[in-house]
């Protein structure tokens, strides 16, 4: 596959040496600020940017690519970032539009691709609220939604990570940390991936949810025909997509994180970006700054070598996905200074 100098690079920054997607988001905002409301008084900025700017320091040398929001994390503790890591920029805000036809994505008032780009960032991550049987009108909205960034992204030479997730309908308008609908089905997770690979979307790499509920999920290896099912939901999903996929963690737990990752690797995922379940244990030790930095030394970090563990023994490199099966070719070869367009 030919592919074009600004996505290929964003691919290679984002992804390790062996081609493994091991990226941490810190890019979480509602939770963070409930966090500090509830033991500062307020959801102060600088509070906010300082929690932030810890778990950057502790695991950015321990990742491939780092995810930061706009709004704290990246103006607050942009230095802290390892130059040496990939660096995703998120594009979308929190706050949705809900009505009795469902969510809405919304984008940062001013904010957009061309300033992620002109920033330095490697990535775009959008992340949008999604049921395939939402209202036509509210499904209009989301399709040409993603429709904009992807187009956006060519046009910058810049990789876009679509993180799309499913909620309950009718329900009140996502106000703190997401939390995974637990009446979420396995066939909705595979409607959405079968939308959202269509060439249109211009997506790069597939930020996906667990087909399965966390809190329910088996171990993969208890040999149940239940573990056997879920192994075939996660294959199925690598089956559609003939470009990478990582796993989101959704704030799981660590073992049902573990668990979920041990499929999705088998099946084909080329890694994970994951963020509350690496580090919100340790999180909860603020204001206790001492505490919160060595929990995140003596409990995540550990965690992290674990599921790189995993990774390495199970998942497979981004360029050895279908879309790259001919070898990765740069787009316009010998006549790259000629037909590029940046």
């Amino acid at each position: 596959m030919r592919i074009s100098a600004g996505k290929l690079w964003s691919l290679r920054r984002l992804s390790d040496r062996r081609g493994f997607f091991t990226m941490i988001a810190v890019d979480q905002r509602p939770g963070v600020e409930q966090l500090v409301a509830e033991r500062h008084g307020s959801p102060d900025w600088e509070e906010i940017g300082k929690i932030k700017r810890l778990l950057i320091e502790e695991l950015s040398p321990h990742a491939s690519a780092m995810l930061l929001d706009p709004q704290y994390a990246y103006p607050y503790a942009h230095l802290a970032v390892d130059p040496a890591r990939g660096l995703l920029i998120t594009l979308e805000q929190f706050a949705c539009e809900e009505g009795p036809g469902g969510r809405k994505t919304l984008i940062y008032p001013g904010w957009s691709v061309a300033k992620i780009k002109r920033l330095g960032a490697d990535g775009v991550k959008l992340m949008l609220w999604y049921r395939p049987d939402a209202s036509p009108e509210v499904l209009a909205h989301q399709h040409a939604l993603v429709e904009k960034v992807g187009r956006e992204c060519r046009e910058h030479d810049i990789a876009f990570l679509l993180e799309p997730l499913v909620y309950p309908l009718g329900g009140s308008a996502a106000g703190d940390s997401y939390h995974e609908d637990s009446g979420k089905r396995p066939e909705m997770v595979i409607a959405t991936v079968e939308e959202f690979r269509k060439e249109r979307y211009g997506v790069d790499i597939f930020k996906l949810e667990t087909p399965i509920a966390a809190k329910v999920i088996v171990d993969p290896d208890d040999g149940s025909a239940e573990a056997a099912q879920t192994q075939d939901w996660f294959n199925r999903i690598d089956a559609m997509l003939d470009r990478p996929w990582v796993m989101l963690s959704a704030g799981a737990a660590m073992e049902p994180f573990r668990r979920i990752l041990t499929y999705a690797f088998r099946a084909g995922a080329s890694g994970y970006l994951a963020g509350r379940a690496i580090w919100w244990p340790a999180a909860l030790e603020y204001p206790d700054w001492d505490a919160f930095r060595t929990r995140v030394r003596e409990h995540g970090l550990p965690y992290v070598s674990l599921v790189q563990s995993l990774l390495a023994q199970h998942g497979r490199p981004w360029a050895t996905k279908p879309a790259f099966a001919g070898g990765l070719a740069l787009e316009g070869g010998r006549d790259f200074l000629q037909t590029y367009q940046g």
